[in-house]
C-alpha cells in the first residue's frame, strides 16, 4: 500500500497509540467484549474472536470484500487467518474496534505488514508514524529498507532525509550500514542531500563500508565516483586519499585521480578560486543548516542587508528578502524557520518594536512590541520563550546634551504563540552591549556596559525560580563580547575592554565555575555576531578599534585552534545572527555559481575613507563607525570571489555618545 505520513494528521502521542475520541468506538468495544450482535468469528490458532462485520468492513477493504462476498458462508460465520499470531491479529481487531493500538519494538515489524497486507489503513498509519518517531543513527538504514519493501512512500522519505541528515554518526556507528548494497551506498553518498562538513568523511565511509567486505574493493572505481574530491583540501588530498592502499595501486582509478589533481593545481594557482558546478566532483552539497546574518552598522548608518552563509560552498549570499526598515544593535533569535528580530536602533531612535522573517514564504511581519526601548540588546532562546535583557533606551537627554536614560538591568519574555512580552526578575546589574546563551535549562549573560564602565561580571537565571545569581566574572572586562555555548561550555569572545578591542576569548565551566583561556582570534573585534554551526564557532565582522570589518573566522575545539573562513560581502559591525535548520527551499539561500556579480544600489557604491577619517568617527561604547579598510586581517586574499566584493557606505557620526 502507498502510504506518505506526511500527509497524515494523527492523533498520537509519544507512546505510539493511536486516539479517536469519539464514544462509539468505546461503546462498540463494549458490545464485541460482551459477545452482543456478533456476526462471525475470526479464528486464528487456537484462539477465536467473535466481531462485528461491519465493523470490521469499515476498518479494511480486506474484510469488507471477504464479508459481502457470495463465498463467505452466513451459516457458519467464521473465517481463519492461517500463519499469523495469535496476538498480531487480536491487535489488528482491537484496532478496528478502539482506532487505538499500542506499539512496541517486538511488536512492529509483524503489526506493519499484516496492517499493509489486510488493507487496515489506519494501523499502517499509525505504524509508519511510530517507526518516524523513532528514527535513530542505528536503526534508520533499517526502517528504510523495511519502508521500501512495505511501500510506505512517506516513511521512506523521512528515513531517507533522516540518513542524510545524521550520516556523519550513522556510517560510523552503524552495523546497518555495513549490510547495504552497492547501489544504496552509492545513492547515499552521491546525494547533493548528503549532510557532511567535508567530503573527507564520504571517502572514510567508503573505506568502512569495503573494509567490512573486502571483496567490495573492485567497486573502489564507482565508490570514489560519490565523492567531491575536486572540494578536499590538497593536504587531504594528497595524503590521505591518493596515498591510500586501496587507491595508490588501483589502476582503474588513475584517471580520476588524475584529473583531480589537475584541478585541484589549478585551483590553487588561480587567484579568485570558484567552484565549477558542471563538475560532480566540484560541485558542493546543499547544506542541512543556514547561517543568516541581519541588519547591522556599516558607513555610519544602520543597514537592512541579510546576509546567508552557505557552509558547504563557503561562500555568502545576499538575500532579496530584506526588511523595509534598517536596523543595528539588535537581537535575533530563529525558531523553526522563523527569525525573530528584536530591539534595536535605526540611526534615530531606539526600537521597542519587534518583527519576524519567516524563511520559507520570505515574509517579514510585526509582532508584538517590547514593554521597553531596547537597543544593544542580549536575547537568547530557552524552551521555546525569547529573552530579551538590559540594553539601551536611548534619549531622552539633559539640557547639556548628555543622555541621561541607564543602562536596564529590566528583562522580559516573549511567547511566540501567545504573542506576549512579558517582564520578569531584574538582572543584578544594569548591561548594555552585553551578550547571552542558554545552558541546561538555564539562561546566561556576560560583560557588557553599565554606564561608566565596561563589566566583566556575568549572571545566571533560572526561570523556575525567577531569580538571577551572579556566576565568577570573566578574565577580562568585555562590552560588545559575543557569548554562546559550544560543547558543553560557554564561550566568551571579543569585545572592548574600555580601552581596546581585544582578540582574546575564554569559556566558562557551569560543573566546576571556572573560566579558561583559548586560542586568540585572528581579529580584534566588537559589536559582532557569534553562532554555532556544522559543530565549529564562528565570529562574523565586528568593528576592530579603527573600521568595521568583512572578516569571519571560526573555531574548532576539537583542534583548539582559529581558521578563516571566507568574508561577507558588507563590512559591518552591530550585526545579528541566528542558525535556521532544515529549510524546505533551502536552495533559495545557496551559493550560486550562475549568478552574475551584485549589482550594488548606488548608496552602496564603495567609498574610500582612511584610518585616521574612519576612527573620527563616533559611536556608543562597543558600537563602531565603517569605512574601507585594506585586507589586513589576516584573511588571504584569494578566498575573495569577485562576486564578493566588500563594500562600506559613505560615513555619518552616530547620535549617540558614551
Amino acid at each position: 500500500m502507498d502510504t506518505d505520513i506526511e500527509e497524515l494528521d494523527l492523533e498520537s502521542g509519544g507512546d505510539g497509540c493511536y486516539r479517536n475520541g469519539d464514544a462509539l468506538f468505546g461503546i462498540l468495544a463494549e458490545l464485541r467484549q460482551a459477545g452482543k450482535f456478533c456476526d462471525a468469528v475470526i479464528k486464528v490458532k487456537n484462539q477465536s474472536y467473535p466481531i462485528h462485520r461491519n465493523i470490521m468492513s469499515a476498518c479494511s477493504p480486506y474484510f469488507k470484500s471477504l464479508f459481502t462476498s457470495h463465498a463467505f458462508s452466513t451459516q457458519k460465520k467464521e473465517i481463519t487467518i492461517p500463519g499469523l499470531p495469535a496476538e498480531v491479529v487480536r491487535l489488528l481487531i482491537d484496532f478496528a474496534y478502539t482506532r487505538t493500538a499500542r506499539l512496541t519494538p517486538e511488536n512492529i515489524e509483524l503489526l506493519l505488514p499484516v496492517a499493509d497486507q489486510y488493507h487496515v489503513t489506519g494501523l499502517l498509519k499509525l505504524c509508519c508514524e511510530y517507526l518516524h518517531r523513532n528514527l535513530s543513527h542505528e536503526n534508520c538504514i533499517g526502517i528504510l529498507q523495511f519502508a521500501q519493501a512495505h511501500n510506505c512512500r512517506g516513511l521512506e522519505k523521512s528515513a531517507i532525509r533522516y540518513t542524510l541528515k545524521n550520516f556523519g554518526s550513522v556510517y560510523s556507528s552503524s552495523n546497518e550500514y555495513l549490510q547495504l548494497s552497492l547501489d544504496m551506498v552509492c545513492s547515499l553518498l552521491s546525494s547533493d542531500q548528503l549532510n557532511v562538513s567535508c567530503e573527507e568523511y564520504v571517502f572514510d565511509a567508503i573505506c568502512r563500508w569495503v573494509d567490512y567486505n573486502p571483496q567490495r574493493k573492485i567497486h573502489m572505481k564507482r565508490l570514489l565516483t560519490t565523492v567531491r574530491l575536486g572540494l578536499l583540501p590538497v593536504p587531504v588530498f594528497e595524503g590521505k586519499v591518493k596515498s591510500h592502499r586501496l587507491i595508490k595501486n588501483n589502476n582503474e582509478v588513475k584517471q580520476l585521480i588524475s584529473d583531480t589533481e589537475a584541478f585541484l593545481a589549478e585551483l590553487d594557482k588561480s587567484e579568485e578560486p570558484d567552484f565549477d558546478m558542471s563538475l560532480p566532483f566540484a560541485r558542493p552539497r546543499v547544506p542541512h543548516e543556514i547561517l543568516f546574518v541581519i541588519g547591522g552598522w556599516s558607513g555610519g548608518r544602520p543597514i537592512k542587508m541579510v546576509e546567508t552563509y552557505d557552509t558547504r560552498a563557503d561562500r555568502w549570499v545576499v538575500c532579496k528578502a530584506e526588511d523595509s526598515t534598517p536596523r543595528a544593535y539588535h537581537g535575533v533569535v530563529a525558531i523553526d524557520c522563523l527569525i525573530y528580530v528584536i530591539g534595536g536602533f535605526d540611526a534615530t531612535e531606539c526600537f521597542n518594536s519587534c518583527r519576524v522573517f519567516d524563511a520559507r514564504t520570505k515574509i517579514w511581519s510585526e509582532i508584538a512590541p517590547m514593554n521597553i526601548k531596547r537597543s544593544y540588546v542580549s536575547v537568547a532562546l530557552l524552551d521555546g520563550l525569547i529573552y530579551a535583557m538590559g540594553g539601551f533606551e536611548g534619549p531622552p537627554r539633559t539640557p547639556s546634551g548628555v543622555i541621561s536614560s541607564p543602562r536596564l538591568r529590566s528583562v522580559e519574555r516573549f511567547n511566540p504563540k501567545a504573542n506576549q512580552w512579558t517582564l520578569i526578575a531584574n538582572m543584578r546589574e544594569r548591561r548594555s552591549d552585553a551578550s547571552a546563551t542558554t545552558f541546561q535549562g538555564e539562561v546566561y549573560i556576560c560583560g557588557g556596559f553599565n554606564g561608566s564602565e565596561c563589566l566583566c561580571s556575568a549572571e545566571v537565571y533560572n526561570p523556575h525560580t525567577d531569580q538571577w545569581t551572579l556566576i565568577p566574572p570573566m578574565s577580562s572586562r568585555r562590552s560588545g563580547v559575543g557569548v554562546i555555548t559550544y560543547n558543553g561550555a560557554i564561550y566568551a569572545v571579543g569585545g572592548f575592554d574600555g580601552v581596546t578591542r581585544t582578540n582574546t576569548a575564554e569559556k566558562y565551566s557551569p560543573s566546576d565555575r571556572t573560566w579558561t583561556n583559548i586560542p586568540d582570534m585572528y581579529n580584534t573585534r566588537s559589536n559582532f555576531g557569534i553562532e554555532v554551526i556544522d559543530e565549529m564557532l564562528f565570529v562574523i565582522g565586528g568593528f576592530n578599534g579603527e573600521t568595521t570589518i568583512y572578516n569571519v573566522e571560526c573555531y574548532d575545539t576539537q583542534s583548539n585552534e582559529w581558521y578563516n573562513a571566507t568574508d561577507m560581502n558588507l563590512y559591518k559591525s552591530a550585526l545579528s545572527a541566528c542558525v535556521v535548520r532544515d529549510l524546505p527551499d533551502v536552495r533559495d539561500y545557496v551559493y550560486k555559481k550562475a549568478e552574475l556579480p551584485r549589482k550594488l544600489p548606488l548608496q552602496q557604491v564603495p567609498t574610500q575613507q582612511t584610518d585616521s577619517q574612519a576612527a573620527a568617527s563616533v559611536s556608543v561604547i562597543g558600537a563602531t563607525t565603517a569605512s574601507v579598510g585594506s585586507n589586513t586581517q589576516g584573511m588571504p586574499l584569494s578566498n575573495l570571489s569577485a562576486s564578493t566584493l566588500p563594500v562600506s557606505l559613505p560615513s555619518v557620526p552616530s547620535p549617540f555618545s558614551s
